[in-house]
């Protein structure tokens, strides 16, 4: 979910690496990981109060009023896109990670292995010992196969990341289209009935394990809903890969770490990319507000195409007006620098108080409500985030991680002058 350290930035100019100043690494990398784990969070919220397989389905038509509201702004404005900014910031961490590591003669390969090794573990705990919406897992699997691409060229990598998002919305489309086909052939052929009378038997074990039962009860649950994951992975698997590649581009080309350099390109994301992106994702919304679990219909899955490039159109804008606003967000460095440790403390906390293992807020909460929570939550993570920086060099999870990846421990305390 988080950068693999980007601390140093990647240009054609030069085959080697440069320290960053401190004020431009918080505005390019660390600044953009803050806003993604706000919409992140924004995002997983109704996924953290209730049922999971009731979430990211569009816009619930069982919410009335404000509620159907915040669902609608939460499903047009933030569903999908910070997912996709994670995975850009994925990649391009990658690429700077192998870039230093060929630099320093370091062999880039066991280290990374080792990284990717640890974040599956860490991510697999996350998944079934605490919350099934976990994305780390995913990441962890995906980034073996990244591994094999660290020799593209520059060049190659937005037009291997595009047609590997490509491939996805493509692949959504051939659904749609047999799913049109087979239903003229023989309306009874698809049970789509029965496929939808299936999620809502996963939404009702959901709701036992996670709002009435026992952390060992949730715990199996979980587990079973990881398995359900994986079945997605056909489509949301090159939808993350496109995004690691498009991410490495933006490294390795200097996109992020000289904003200046490339003010056109960013100027055609703002102003271009944006609004058309926003344009699509309404039209989807207007079209088709509501996936139902379970349904696959010619018209969800042109309304899942739809929105899928919508999403990674908003996402590269979103992007280019966030490094323009570096400056005035620089408060958002610091959670981004600990994203790893908040993301996990975020579904701690909020299964927590959810949860009936918990507090017992399960579906409680309404949906309008979850919004404020959400960003009031996040706001006690950028104060817990200076207060901790001011005293230690990394978050205790990302301090594990790199632990586990150079196999030594590195310094946690900031040394007094400054650190």
């Amino acid at each position: 979910m988080t950068l693999l350290d980007p601390g140093f930035p990647v240009t054609t100019a030069s085959s080697s690496l440069q320290p960053l100043p401190a004020a431009d690494r918080i505005t390019v990398m660390d600044v953009l990981r803050g806003a993604a784990l706000l919409g992140i969070l924004l995002m997983n919220i109704e996924a953290l109060a209730g049922p999971l397989d009731l979430s990211f389905t569009g816009i619930d038509p069982r919410w009335h009023g404000i509620d159907y509201a915040a669902d609608a702004l939460v499903y047009v404005l933030v569903q999908g896109k910070f997912f996709l900014l994670f995975s850009l910031l994925f990649g391009a961490g990658f690429a700077v990670m192998a870039q230093r590591a060929l630099d320093s003669g370091r062999a880039f390969a066991p280290l990374y292995l080792r990284r990717s090794l640890a974040l599956l573990l860490i991510g697999t705990c996350h998944a079934v010992l605490v919350w099934s919406g976990d994305i780390l897992v995913m990441y962890a699997v995906l980034s073996f196969p990244l591994l094999a691409c660290r020799r593209l060229p520059v060049s190659a990598l937005p037009v291997a990341g595009g047609l590997a998002y490509a491939f996805a919305v493509g692949l959504s489309l051939l659904f749609a289209l047999v799913v049109w086909a087979a239903g003229r052939a023989d309306p009874t052929a698809l049970d789509s009935a029965g496929a939808m009378r299936a999620a809502q038997d996963i939404i009702q074990a959901q709701r036992l394990a996670y709002g009435q039962g026992s952390w060992a009860e949730a715990s199996l649950q979980r587990l079973s809903d990881l398995r359900h994951m994986f079945g997605g992975i056909l489509v949301t698997g090159p939808e993350i890969f496109g995004m690691f590649l498009i991410g490495a581009w933006f490294a390795r080309r200097g996109v992020l770490a000289d904003p200046a350099r490339f003010e056109a390109l960013y100027a055609r994301l703002r102003w271009v990319a944006l609004p058309v992106g926003l344009l699509l994702m309404l039209a989807s919304a207007a079209w088709h507000p509501y996936l139902a679990p379970g349904q696959f219909t010619p018209a969800t899955g042109l309304s899942y195409a739809l929105a899928a490039v919508a999403s990674l159109l908003m996402c590269l804008g979103y992007l280019a007006w966030i490094v323009r606003a570096r400056s005035a967000l620089g408060w958002l460095a610091a959670p981004g620098r600990m994203a790893l440790t908040h993301y996990l403390l975020q579904s701690l906390l909020c299964t927590w108080i959810f949860y009936g293992y918990g507090l017992g807020f399960f579906e409680q909460l309404p949906r309008a409500w979850q919004v404020p929570f959400a960003l009031a939550v996040f706001g006690a993570q950028v104060w817990l985030s200076h207060a901790w920086l001011a005293r230690f060099r990394f978050g205790p999870v990302e301090w594990l991680w790199r632990a586990s990846t150079y196999l030594r421990l590195p310094s946690m305390r900031r040394a007094v002058a400054g650190g």
